[in-house]
């Protein structure tokens, strides 16, 4: 049997032994694939630095109902807008956001207690950590001193010669080793990896769709190249799994493989057109990357504005 795009389908045991096989990779520590970033790391991701020039990685805030965001962010102005603008003395404008953090349009990271499997999170840790309070395990302050370190985006669609990968299509572990020879750069331990699909530009020039039902994203088998290279961080402009998903008996493999048996922080729905349009104009594909979650301590994520340095 055979996924839209015409790659294999997973089986529940193929699912499981590829878990069991990128499980083997990964850190044991409740910063999961974080401790990959070491201090050397981000001193050589400062190199990278040398035109100064800076992008975000995040898409603006959505708060208008789409069909990928039926809850969309709430945005209430306060303060001397609601109870009249005085024309002396002293006022402040103020405002109230409310969001739905692991929704399918907003820039957001997920945290290692985001993805419960088979009754546990990363690292075997109880799945009743996660209370109505909050997490009290894995949350995303984990993160709290910011995730520094290089930086590097692979081209999908540009790899392909189109503008966007259509909804169902998959990356494969193929693509993104082609990629990085087509961009002449290779992903290394400790790298923070985003991979484009075009999702942001097709919902950008064609209008927003039920994404939950239908995306692009990565192959399950793609994680193994992730596994391999040590890969710290994985970010994407879908939520990097594909819809329909490709597993048999799983939604979100990608997010189970990724979070659960590897430890890595996902970035989701992030936008990659400001960033690839700046990578061609530098004539490089790696950079400086600076992410700086919310100090939200017992959450499963956070909005989040990834910033590229270069």
């Amino acid at each position: 049997m055979t996924t839209p795009a015409g790659l294999p389908r997973l089986s529940a045991g193929e699912f499981a032994e590829l878990y069991a096989h990128v499980r083997r990779r990964a850190r044991t520590s409740h910063r999961g694939a974080l401790d990959d970033i070491t201090p050397r790391h981000v001193v050589a991701a400062a190199a990278e630095v040398r035109s100064g020039r800076t992008v975000t990685m995040a898409a603006q805030i959505e708060t208008e109902q789409e069909p990928d965001n039926p809850e969309p962010t709430g945005h209430l102005m306060t303060g001397a807008v609601r109870g009249g603008i005085e024309s002396s003395g002293l006022q402040f404008a103020r405002d109230r956001f409310t969001m739905n953090i692991h929704g399918d349009a907003d820039s957001h990271l997920d945290a290692l207690c985001h993805v419960i499997y088979g009754g546990t999170l990363f690292g075997g840790v109880d799945a009743n950590t996660v209370t109505p309070a909050g997490a009290t395990a894995l949350s995303v302050e984990a993160a709290r001193d910011g995730i520094v370190g290089r930086g590097v985006l692979l081209d999908i669609p540009r790899l392909r010669g189109v503008p966007w990968l259509e909804p169902g299509d998959h990356v494969t572990l193929d693509d993104l080793t082609a990629a990085e020879t087509a961009q002449h750069v290779r992903v290394s331990d400790g790298d923070l990896l985003f991979v484009r699909v075009g999702h942001r530009r097709r919902r950008n020039e064609l209008g927003a769709w039920h994404s939950a039902d239908m995306r692009a994203g990565l192959h399950p088998s793609a994680l193994e190249f992730l596994a391999d290279r040590r890969v710290a961080v994985l970010g994407g402009d879908g939520n990097n799994d594909t819809a329909p998903s490709s597993t048999e008996g799983v939604d979100f493999p990608v997010h189970v493989l990724a979070v659960h048996a590897m430890g890595l922080h996902l970035l989701d729905y992030l936008q990659f057109e400001d960033l690839a349009a700046v990578c061609e104009a530098e004539g490089r594909w790696s950079f400086l990357c600076v992410i700086a979650p919310l100090r939200l301590p017992d959450a499963t994520g956070s909005p989040v504005n990834p910033i590229a340095v270069f």
